[in-house]
Order: structure tokens, then C-alpha cells, then sequence
């Protein structure tokens, strides 16, 4: 199913919840690309989600997107003043950022150390995630081309992932830039990818 996703929508966001809760894939959109997700305490969804990624299904490879920093520190754990300054200085914005994991985090998500957490700048998601009551498990649509890494069209997306995803929150074009992903678990915060944002260290 395709629905338009412009902003805060509550019908679509009840039907986005739905669908999440009952463990399906969704198709929505960022700041930056399209993505896929679903709800990061379903097993079964991520099982899902690790089989389109041809990912292992005992820790797939996702990030968590959050409607907040709080909410995101809730699943990593406490943080530090100074890393709390440079998340609120980036976020919501284009950026990942890779934290320790300090406490337990759903079972779902496989044992890992770390985690990579997201808070894209777009009202509606945001709204979607809340509504929701936890973050997203979420990877980006990337390409099988050779050439592009990133799917923007929302026909295209359509008639190639219209048939494995339960829903497809169409909000345009897409960026074809990805975010930024920056390292926070050492002392120095490491760039492992530049995107879109700038990163202000």
C-alpha cells in the first residue's frame, strides 16, 4: 500500500503504527533517503528486514531512529555532558551517530556494544515514532546500481519494493545523499562516513 506522507498526517500515522505493530516493513522517508523500517522489538520484522538486507538475522544491521535524544538514550544508555551538547547541536539533522551500548536493548537486535542512533528532521516521522511508543529498527534503501547507491524516484520504489514492504509512506522525490556517520565511542569522535550535514566535532 502507498500513501502520501507529507507532515503529520494522523490517519496515516495510525495506519503506519498498525502496521508496525503487527510486525511489517515500512518504506518512509528522512532527511536525507528514503528507508526501510520497522519496530525494534519485533523479531520477527527484523528477520525480515535482515533478509532484504541479505544481512545475518542474528544482528542485523540497522540503526535505531528516534523521535528525540531522550528516547534514543533510553537504548544506549546514560551519556555524557559533552556528548549530550554535540547530539543536541546536530540533532534532529542528517547525521548517525554511533553510540555504546550500555544497558539492555531489545532482544531483537541481536547482543552488540554499539548502536547507531538517528533523529532525522522531518515533523512527521517524528510524530510516526511517537505515536509508535519506540524507535524504528531502520536501514537505508540503497541501489542495485552500479552507478546510484540510493533509489529516489517514488515510482521506481514503488514497482521494486511495492510488493515485500506492508506499506510505503510516499513523501516525493528522495535525497540521494545518505547521513553522516559519526563515531562517538571513543574519546575522539571519528567521521566513518561524510553525507549529508556538516559535522561540527
Amino acid at each position: 500500500m502507498r500513501v502520501q506522507f507529507y507532515g503529520i498526517n494522523d490517519k496515516v500515522i495510525a495506519k503506519a503504527v498498525d502496521v508496525l505493530s503487527k510486525g511489517g516493513l515500512i518504506i518512509y522517508p528522512t532527511d536525507t533517503v528514503y528507508a526501510l523500517g520497522c519496530a525494534s522489538n519485533h523479531a520477527q520484522a527484523l528477520a525480515k528486514l535482515a533478509t532484504l538486507k541479505n544481512a545475518k538475522k542474528t544482528k542485523p544491521p540497522v540503526s535505531l531512529v528516534c523521535s528525540s535524544i531522550s528516547q534514543a538514550t533510553g537504548y544506549t544508555g546514560q551519556i555524557d555532558n559533552a556528548t549530550f551538547r554535540l547530539l543536541k547541536s546536530h540533532l534532529p539533522g542528517p547525521f548517525t551517530f554511533i553510540l555504546p551500548v550500555t544497558q539492555k536493548i531489545p532482544k531483537a537486535l541481536g547482543k552488540r556494544s554499539s548502536i547507531g542512533v538517528r533523529v532525522p528532521d522531518h515533523s512527521g516521522v517524528q510524530a510516526l515514532i511517537q505515536a509508535l511508543g519506540q524507535p524504528l529498527a531502520s536501514a537505508s534503501l540503497h541501489d542495485e546500481d552500479e552507478i546510484r547507491d540510493y533509489i529516489t524516484d517514488p515510482d521506481e520504489i514503488e514497482q521494486i519494493w511495492g510488493k515485500v514492504v506492508n506499506l510505503f509512506l510516499d513523501s516525493g522525490f528522495g535525497g540521494n545523499q545518505p547521513s553522516s556517520v559519526i563515531d562517538l565511542c571513543e574519546a575522539t569522535p571519528q567521521i566513518l562516513r561524510e553525507g549529508a550535514g556538516t559535522f561540527q566535532g
